[in-house]
C-alpha cells in the first residue's frame, strides 16, 4: 500500500526505580564521615605557656585524632559499604584503593645530619658538618605502599549478574494518526483516522539462580473512523508472566552471588587496610618522636660541649696572659669554641626541622595553625633501654607475625576474591542454554458498531469487560521452550579465563613474597635490637672513659702539664661518645618499634584501641 501518512503523536514514557531503593541507599551512607580540617581539642590542651608538652602517648593520640593519612583511610569503611550495597543490587564491585602512606622519613637522629636512615650506633662523625636542605634530601615526603597483590590488570567480569533489585517500567502514550487509503473499501473511508491510548506497566526482577522474571500489564484503547469494524472504539488488555532461566552459562546461586561474597570480603579488606595504615602511622610517629627526643638530647650535648670549650678558652686566655702557655694555644681554644658553636647551630637546625615534620604529622593544619606554629615541642619522655630483653624464640615470633599482620590478611582475602571471580570467567566459557516460559491472559471489548449482525456478546462492553476476560483467563496463551547458543569458537572467554587463572597464580607468588618479607623484617628487627643494645653498652663505657680522660687532661692542663690541643681532643672525643650513646638509645627504641610493627602488635603494645582509632577519638 502506497500511503502518504501524516502523523501527529504525543507520547510520554517513564522508567523508574523503587523509592525504597533510593531511601535505603541514602540511609546506608548517613554516617559517612564529613571532611574536617580542624585540629582536635587535645592540641590546645597540651599547649601551655607557648610550649607543646608532648609525651609519646600524647603524640600517638594526636596522630590518631588528626593525621590526614589515617583520616583518608577512614573512608574505606563507607566505600566498602557501598560495594556491598551495589553487589546486593546485582552490580559488579568497583574495587578498593590499596595505596597506603608512610610517615615522613624525618631528618634522622644524632650523627646523621645528611642521611635519612638511622645512624649506626657506636660510630661518630669527626669534625663539624653542615646540614643540607631537608627538602633536597627527600625527608619531607611520605613514601607510599601499594598492597594490591593482583596487579594493575583487572580481572574479567565474567557472566552478567541478574539485577536483583526489582524495577518498574511504565508507559503512557497517546497517538493521533491520519493515513490516506489507496483502497477506500478496506476500511470504508478514504482517510483512516486512528486515536490510540497505550497504558502499560510492568515489573522485572532477577534472582540468584540466574532467572529473569517479568510481569507485564498492557492496555490499549483504539478509536477508528473505519466503517467495517465490529467493535469501535475497542479496548484490549493482557497480563503476561515470562521467565528465562539459564541452564548452563550463568546458572547457580553461588555464581550469581559471587560479587556479594567479594564485597563482603572487601569490607574485611577495608578494615585491614585501615589497621595497616594505623600501624604504619603509629610506627612512624614512634620513630619521629624518638628521633626528636634524641635530637633534643644531642642539642643539649652540643651546648655542654660549647660550655666546656668556652671554659677552656677562658682558662687558656688566663694562662697565656700569665705567660705559662704559648699564644698558639689561645688560637686553638678559640677555634674549638667556634667549632662547638657550629655544632650547636647544626643540632638546633635539625631539631627544628624534625619539629616541623612532627607537627605536620600530628595535626591537620600543621604550621598553618598560628597556635601550633608559635609553640615549641617539649618532649616529656626520655630514651631508655630496659635492663633485659624478653624475646621469645624466632619461630614463635614469625608465626605470630604471619597470623597478626593485617597486610598479609588482606592479601589473602584479595586472592580469595580472585578465586571467587574465576567462577564467572569459567561460566562464560560454557554454552548458553536458556529455559523460556510464558503465561499470558488476553482480553478485548468494545461497543458493537452494527457492522456484524450477530457480534459475540462476550466482547461487547468497556474496559471492565476486557479486564474480566483477562482475570477469568478466557483467552490464555502459554508456552515453554529452550534457546541454545553454541559458539563454534569461544576464544575471548577462554583467553579471559586463562589470564585470570594466571593472575591468581601471580598473586599467590606475591603473597609468598610478602610473607618472606615479614619473616625478614622480624629477623632484621631482632638483629638491630641486639646491635643497638651492644652499641649502647659500649657507648656508655666509652663515654665514662672519655669523661675520665678529659677530667685527667684538664687537671694536667690546670697545672701546666698539658696543652689546649690535647684538652680539645678529649673534649671532641667525649662529645662524640655522648652523641653515640644517644644514637644507640634511639636506635634501640626504633628497632623495638620495628619489631612490634613487623609482628603486627605495635597497636597493642602502645595501648591503642582499634575501635577508638576508627572513630578518631582516643
Amino acid at each position: 500500500m502506497n500511503t502518504n501518512e501524516h502523523r501527529c503523536s504525543y507520547s510520554c514514557s517513564f522508567v523508574f526505580i523503587r523509592g525504597l531503593i533510593l531511601f535505603f541507599g541514602l540511609s546506608a551512607f548517613a554516617q559517612t564521615p564529613q571532611v574536617n580540617f580542624q585540629n582536635s581539642a587535645r592540641v590546645q590542651e597540651l599547649i601551655r605557656a607557648g610550649n607543646l608538652y608532648l609525651s609519646l602517648q600524647d603524640a600517638l593520640a594526636l596522630a590518631i585524632e588528626n593525621n590526614l593519612d589515617i583520616e583518608l583511610q577512614r573512608y574505606q569503611f563507607p566505600i566498602a559499604g557501598s560495594e556491598l550495597l551495589r553487589a546486593k543490587g546485582g552490580g559488579i564491585t568497583r574495587g578498593l584503593n590499596y595505596t597506603l602512606t608512610e610517615a615522613p622519613l624525618g631528618v634522622g637522629g644524632p650523627l646523621s645530619p645528611l642521611v635519612t636512615n638511622a645512624a649506626a650506633a657506636g660510630t661518630a662523625v669527626a669534625g663539624t658538618s653542615v646540614a643540607t636542605n631537608a627538602s633536597e634530601l627527600g625527608v619531607l615526603g611520605e613514601p607510599q605502599d601499594n598492597l594490591s597483590v593482583l596487579g594493575t590488570v583487572p580481572q574479567s567480569a565474567g557472566t552478567a549478574i541478574p539485577i536483583f533489585d526489582p524495577y518498574l517500567v511504565g508507559q503512557l502514550d497517546w497517538t493521533h494518526t491520519s493515513a490516506p487509503q489507496v483502497n477506500p473499501l478496506s476500511y470504508g473511508t478514504p482517510n483512516l483516522v486512528t486515536k490510540s491510548l497505550i497504558a502499560n506497566a510492568g515489573v522485572t526482577q532477577g534472582f540468584a539462580s540466574g532467572a529473569q522474571v517479568g510481569l507485564n500489564f498492557d492496555n490499549t484503547h483504539n478509536n477508528l473512523n473505519a466503517l467495517n469494524t465490529a467493535f469501535n472504539p475497542n479496548t484490549g488488555s493482557s497480563l503476561g508472566f515470562t521467565v528465562t532461566q539459564p541452564l548452563l552459562r550463568g546458572f547457580g546461586a553461588s555464581l550469581n552471588r559471587r560479587f556479594i561474597r567479594i564485597a563482603g570480603n572487601e569490607q574485611k579488606i577495608g578494615s585491614l587496610l585501615f589497621q595497616q595504615q594505623l600501624i604504619s602511622t603509629v610506627y612512624g610517629v614512634v620513630r619521629l618522636y624518638t628521633d626528636f627526643v634524641a635530637l633534643v638530647q644531642d642539642e643539649q650535648v652540643k651546648h655542654e660541649t660549647l660550655t666546656t670549650a668556652e671554659k677552656l678558652l677562658a682558662d687558656t686566655k688566663a694562662q697565656v696572659e700569665e705567660g705559662t702557655l704559648a699564644q698558639v694555644e689561645l688560637t686553638r681554644a678559640n677555634a674549638q669554641v667556634f667549632s662547638a658553636r657550629q655544632d650547636v647551630i647544626n643540632a638546633r637546625g635539625l631539631r627544628e626541622e624534625q619539629e616541623a615534620i612532627l607537627k605536620n604529622v600530628l595535626t591537620r593544619r600543621g604550621n598553618q595553625d598560628p597556635l601550633v606554629a608559635a609553640s615549641r615541642i617539649i618532649p616529656t619522655d626520655t630514651l631508655s633501654i630496659p635492663e633485659k630483653d624478653e624475646i621469645r624464640p624466632m619461630q614463635d615470633l614469625i608465626a605470630d607475625a604471619l597470623t597478626n599482620r593485617p597486610d598479609l590478611g588482606q592479601a589473602q582475602l584479595q586472592i580469595a576474591n580472585a578465586q571467587i571471580g574465576l567462577d564467572g570467567s569459567r561460566s562464560l566459557t560454557r554454552p548458553e542454554v536458556d529455559l523460556v516460559g510464558i503465561l499470558q491472559n488476553n482480553g478485548l471489548a468494545g461497543p458493537s458498531t452494527g457492522y456484524l449482525a450477530n457480534p459475540y456478546p462476550g466482547n461487547i462492553g468497556g474496559y471492565g469487560t476486557a479486564l474480566d476476560q483477562v482475570f477469568s483467563r478466557k483467552y490464555p496463551t502459554y508456552g515453554v521452550g529452550v534457546q541454545v547458543t553454541l559458539p563454534i569458537h569461544n576464544r575471548i572467554a577462554e583467553a579471559d579465563l586463562a589470564r585470570d587463572e594466571l593472575n591468581v597464580r601471580q598473586a599467590q607468588i606475591r603473597l609468598r613474597q610478602l610473607q618472606n618479607e615479614a619473616r625478614l623484617e622480624v629477623e632484621d628487627a631482632l638483629i638491630a635490637m641486639r646491635r643497638a643494645r651492644a652499641s649502647y653498652e659500649a657507648a656508655v663505657q666509652a663515654r665514662k672513659l672519655q669523661q675520665e680522660s678529659l677530667e685527667a687532661e684538664q687537671a694536667k692542663f690546670e697545672v701546666g702539664a698539658s696543652t689546649a690541643f690535647f684538652v680539645i681532643q678529649y673534649e671532641s672525643l667525649l662529645a662524640q661518645a655522648k652523641s653515640t650513646e644517644v644514637a644507640a638509645q634511639s636506635s634501640y627504641v626504633k628497632a623495638k618499634a620495628a619489631l612490634q610493627r613487623a609482628m603486627g602488635t605495635i597497636l597493642d603494645e602502645n595501648h591503642i584501641s582499634l575501635d577508638a582509632a576508627t572513630k578518631g577519638r582516643m
